[in-house]
């Protein structure tokens, strides 16, 4: 018999914050496995089941270098959320648990002109107000239900769709990643039952972690950038974070049961049935990613209607032209994703299919995937932490294309799952806590609360310390929660 797995594969340090899985330590390891933290953060993980799916992650076929896992790692479906893993395109594998249920799940950042003493003073109707203009919850229904007919043209377009049909501004497409639009999106394979769930779900938040908040630019790191991005100390922002709601949940299900049937007409056995893959070129592993290109295409149409019910509520509560509020697209970052990018590999230059999936991309300064207006600096990382302490944006560096596929950290990432999370907290005691510290939160449930409670979450300036020290990112801004509306 093969010697029994350990629940957390043994680590080793590299430098100050790169932890080692040997590829001794679980068999069929093909590379290390590499996580990035300090102490403070490791020491919760010792005993956590996301080691073990970081080291699975390193046996499926054609991973390069390494298996990798961001500060905010915690336990997911097959690959860790925190995960990036590259597969050569000839000998590698897609796997739908390495992008995640929430495709294209990500955060947007909105600027306004106003004050945060503006805000304050308004902060309860505002707050009423997005709540009203952005249906949140389970099962929530959106203010732009989608004809079965139209569906086609919204995971096509995107973004650009949301736009055409009057729910944006055009500007607002050259501050997203890839303009808010996957070209390589084929809708023939999204399923009926995906359409479905969308249908009336564009331009809601959802449940679980997605939020939207109100935030003050409380500090600024690189005051150069922050300017170009239109951030100033004392100024207001809104963050949002939602996906693909249930549409990419279902693409997401569907793609699983077809890669479970192609193992087994293979005869493939994997450490974990949970990574369920097939090769990147094979017919599953295409129809697979353009399906998810076209669940991609409608979370950005679903951030972009969500934008436009923003805006809608400032101009309610402040009584002033938008133009005036500014309220403009700062930039709209992708956390669940697979992408065929160009990385250096074994001393050379090869196309891989990098899964991010709980990660984002970090690109350096110079890439044409970043806004001309930001190119001079690098890209913009956005990082939300919990309801109660901050968010941060962040800049791409040069090394995070040696360290970590150009990747870097997507949030605070969870420390309690949401049930032991509910078992702990008390929404009073939450929203008490919460109010004393002035921060007004708007639920569509006692346990949207509950389960997101700033003590459920990792400490998010360790993790941006991490991902600073790292080299994969530095500070850019720091951004304090006023308000929160959550599922």
């Amino acid at each position: 018999m093969p010697p029994p797995v350990p629940l957390s594969p043994a680590l080793r340090p590299l430098d100050e914050y790169r932890w080692e899985i040997a590829p001794t330590e679980v068999p069929g390891m093909r590379v290390p496995g590499v996580l990035f933290a300090n102490p403070t953060l490791l020491e919760p993980l010792r005993s956590d089941p996301s080691l073990l799916q970081l080291a699975n992650v390193a046996t499926l076929p054609g991973i390069q270098s390494a298996s990798l896992a961001m500060p905010d790692i915690h336990y997911g479906y097959g690959f860790p959320v925190g995960g990036v893993a590259a597969f050569d395109l000839e000998e590698g594998v897609v796997s739908p648990g390495g992008i995640g249920y929430d495709i294209n799940c990500g955060v947007r950042l909105l600027r306004t002109s106003l004050r945060v003493d503006d805000v304050r003073a308004k902060l309860g109707p505002l707050i009423e107000s997005l709540y009203r203009y952005v249906p949140s919850g389970v099962g929530s229904k959106g203010p732009v239900p989608v004809a079965a007919s139209e569906m086609d043209e919204v995971l096509v377009g995107g973004a650009r769709w949301a736009i055409d049909h009057g729910y944006g501004r055009p500007a607002d497409r050259g501050f997203q990643e890839e303009e808010g639009c996957m070209t390589a999106a084929r809708p023939e394979y999204v399923s009926p039952a995906a359409r479905q769930r969308g249908l009336k779900q564009l331009g809601t938040l959802g449940s679980g972690n997605h939020f939207l908040e109100v935030q003050e630019v409380q500090e600024v790191s690189f005051p150069e950038f922050a300017e170009a991005l239109g951030l100033t100390v004392g100024t207001v922002t809104i963050m949002l974070h939602c996906g693909s709601r249930g549409l990419g949940h279902q693409v997401a299900t569907d793609y699983i049961g077809t890669m479970d049937r192609y193992l087994a007409r293979t005869g493939t056995q994997l450490v974990d049935r949970q990574l369920s893959c097939a090769p990147v070129g094979s017919e599953e592993g295409q129809q697979y990613l353009a399906a998810m290109a076209a669940g991609a295409n409608f979370a950005w149409a679903n951030r972009q209607v969500i934008t436009h019910g923003i805006r809608r509520a400032f101009r309610e509560v402040f009584q002033r032209p938008e133009e005036e509020l500014d309220l403009g697209v700062v930039y709209d970052i992708s956390h669940n994703m697979a992408k065929v990018e160009e990385h250096a590999v074994d001393g050379g230059r090869r196309r891989v299919l990098v899964h991010r999936k709980g990660a984002t991309r970090a690109f350096p300064p110079g890439r044409d995937e970043i806004p001309s207006a930001y190119r001079s600096f690098g890209q913009p990382v956005l990082v939300p932490g919990d309801m109660g302490t901050a968010s941060y944006v962040l800049a791409g560096l040069p090394s995070s294309m040696d360290r970590s596929f150009g990747s870097s950290c997507h949030g605070a990432g969870r420390r309690l799952s949401r049930h032991a999370a509910v078992r702990q907290f008390r929404f009073d005691e939450v929203t008490r806590r919460l109010r004393d510290q002035g921060i007004l939160v708007r639920s569509a449930s006692r346990e949207g609360v509950t389960e997101e409670a700033p003590g459920a979450y990792k400490d998010v300036h360790e993790v941006v310390r991490v991902a600073e020290g790292a080299g994969l990112t530095r500070r850019v801004a720091r951004l304090a929660p006023l308000g929160v509306v959550k599922g």
